[in-house]
């Protein structure tokens, strides 16, 4: 859900981006101020200019000469109108001399605005990315990985626009606007009167376009979001894609987001359509009117053919910021949608830990009381499990799908915590243990491992960055990966692509494996983790970690979660959970003889392998 912030809200927001940054800003407005100076001085010096040669070449002042203080003093101690007319060239010059100052500080205020909205979009990437990183488990469950990339990407490019070029914008609007009305009520009130006449329905033709533009602008951020979250996911999915061949079916789903996208768009072109060509069409009405008027006036000797041009080209600077007041709160509309998309992400709350938290001995008994769960209050997934496990015996956990085994240890990492019951390690409750701390002492395996797109050695040295070489190749061989990693060219150091695309199911998992075992852990738990390789590189696997943990000094209490009978077997002790509850508990010697679902699948994959056996021979 998009967050809407008040008005203060909003400002606050923006303030506390600009924090480190506001001097950058301050510099800007300062070299705002400056151009716009510059920007009103040049009409003024060319009208003088033209009103002193008028007067010099009908041979009587008709009209009085209106420069600038500092000129007009400048050009008086030399002569007056008669040296103004006769140096036309020096008034180039200067013309020329100030126009480049203005350039400059327009340079200035380019690259102070520009510098200032980097280091915000900056410290805004940052601190999204360590936000989402500290975020916890069930928020990343339910969001869509390519929504979150377009928020960290291109809504925090929106932001940086708009604080780059519209912030002074604003600035120059309001500082123009104000000195163009006390220049030009000095030289006529009647024809500032008429020359502002169009500019109140031109600004509220500029509000009229933002309040709807805003509207559509955050339906097609929505549309674009959900584009890039599909694009993501079909790009992720592209092997079960093409498995399926599902390739026309995919295509019309991102045909259909596509066109989607695109009715938004063109909705928001249209809008802005008919915002630009209004307000060219008041734009060049309003000039006109001046222009009509200030002829008129200047014929019954009120105002110079000098001030005729000051007003029209103040006019024309003036309805140019105005015009553009439509694209400032257009961008404003932009920014703030994006704004919103962003603090959805920085508002949600990080992951917290119990007030007192601490490390623990993690070797120790485990023991479930009476625990419940559920990611939904009205569906539990666990009910009332109660357990307990020496420490460095091994559970096994048997189940169907969606009887609870993964939450379970979720539950044990504090991924979630329990809606009921307790789980305690030692004589300490699990929620007074830290996180932080917990999850570095326990080792998790999941059935479908993440890869980094990095070499080999990379990807099972990430829990140990500095581990040896010869740790590494250790951990390969207990989890058998020394035998397909020799079969390629570059060894440990071959690239396994994107998400581990270059490995098979089963040479993933030794990776992971790999990785998890590189750590020294209290607790292990391998989800499934043995699932895609076959029967005899799994027992060669277990085998070989049996023998690692001798090497290592102690056993680590391990949870295996496996379909295999041949894989649960060699546990110390054996849960069977059913509908969310623990059906059945034992050794297998016990179980096999007892009915329930550990008797029947035992039957079931014995009969497979001898009939397997049987067709072998």
């Amino acid at each position: 859900m998009q967050s809407k912030p008040t008005s203060k809200g909003l400002l606050r927001r923006f303030s506390a981006l600009m924090q480190g940054s506001r001097s950058k800003y301050l510099g800007s407005m300062f070299a705002v101020l400056v151009a716009v100076l510059v920007s009103f001085v040049t009409p003024l010096l060319f009208a003088g200019t033209v009103d002193a040669v008028s007067n010099v070449l009908s041979g009587t002042p008709s009209v009085s000469v209106n420069l600038p203080q500092p000129f007009r003093a400048f050009y008086d101690a030399r002569g007056g109108e008669a040296y103004l007319a006769a140096h036309i060239v020096s008034v180039a010059g200067i013309l020329i001399l100030i126009n480049l100052i203005g350039g400059l500080f327009q340079y200035l205020r380019g690259k102070w605005s520009a510098e200032a909205s980097e280091m915000i979009a900056e410290r805004m990437r940052n601190r999204l990315y360590a936000h989402l990183l500290s975020m916890d488990f069930a928020y990343h469950a339910k969001a869509e990985t390519g929504d979150l990339i377009q928020r960290c990407t291109l809504d925090v490019e929106t932001v940086r626009r708009f604080l780059a070029s519209q912030v002074s914008e604003v600035f120059r609007t309001v500082v123009m606007i104000v000195m163009a009305l006390t220049l030009m009520s000095r030289i006529h009130v009647g024809l500032t009167l008429i020359s502002l006449i169009l500019i109140p329905p031109l600004f509220g033709l500029a509000l009229w376009f933002f309040h709807w533009v805003q509207k559509l602008f955050a339906e097609a951020d929505e549309a674009d979001g959900k584009l890039s979250a599909m694009l993501q996911e079909s790009l992720t999915g592209v092997r079960v894609v093409r498995a399926f061949a599902r390739q026309q079916y995919e295509s019309e789903r991102f045909g259909q987001r596509i066109d989607d996208v695109h009715d938004k768009s063109v909705r928001v072109s249209k809008v802005m359509a008919v915002y630009w060509s209004c307000s060219d069409m008041l734009s060049m009405l309003q000039t006109g009117l001046t222009l009509i008027f200030g002829i008129r006036f200047a014929l019954r000797g009120e105002i110079s053919t000098g001030d005729v041009l000051v007003f029209v080209s103040y006019i024309s600077m003036l309805i140019w910021p105005i015009r553009q007041l439509g694209r400032i709160l257009s961008d404003f509309g932009k920014c703030k949608v994006s704004l919103g998309r962003i603090y959805d992400i920085l508002d949600a709350p990080s992951e917290t830990d119990t007030h007192g938290a601490s490390p623990a001995d993690l070797y120790q008994d485990i023991e479930f009381r009476n625990v419940s769960f559920g990611y939904d209050a009205e569906k539990p997934v666990l009910k009332n499990v109660s357990f307990r496990v020496k420490a460095g015996q091994t559970v096994a956990i048997l189940g169907a799908t969606g009887s609870g085994k993964s939450s379970m240890m979720h539950l044990l990492q504090r991924l979630f915590e329990p809606t009921d019951g307790e789980i305690r390690i030692g004589d300490r409750p699990l929620y007074t243990i830290d996180k932080k701390y917990l999850r570095t002492r326990v080792g998790y395996v999941m059935q479908e491992p993440f890869l980094y797109s990095r070499s080999i050695r990379d990807n099972i040295a990430i829990t140990q960055p500095n581990a040896l070489m010869a740790d590494v190749e250790r951990i390969a061989d207990v989890t058998a990966s020394s035998e397909f990693i020799g079969e390629f060219e570059k060894g440990y150091d071959t690239m396994v692509g994107e998400r581990g695309v270059t490995l098979s199911g089963g040479q993933k998992q030794r990776v992971a494996i790999a990785r998890t075992l590189l750590r020294q852990n209290d607790i292990l738990i391998l989800d499934d983790s043995l699932s895609a390789v076959d029967t005899e590189t799994d027992r060669a696997i277990r085998m070989a970690l049996v023998k690692e943990r001798e090497h290592g000094g102690r056993t680590p209490t391990t949870f295996i979660i496996s379909h295999r009978i041949t894989t649960l077997a060699d546990a110390d002790l054996i849960l069977v959970l059913e509908d969310g509850g623990i059906r059945q508990m034992g050794t297998h010697s016990q179980l096999i003889h007892t009915p329930g679902l550990y008797s029947r699948v035992y039957r079931i994959q014995t009969a497979l392998e001898d009939e397997l056996q049987r067709e072998t021979a």
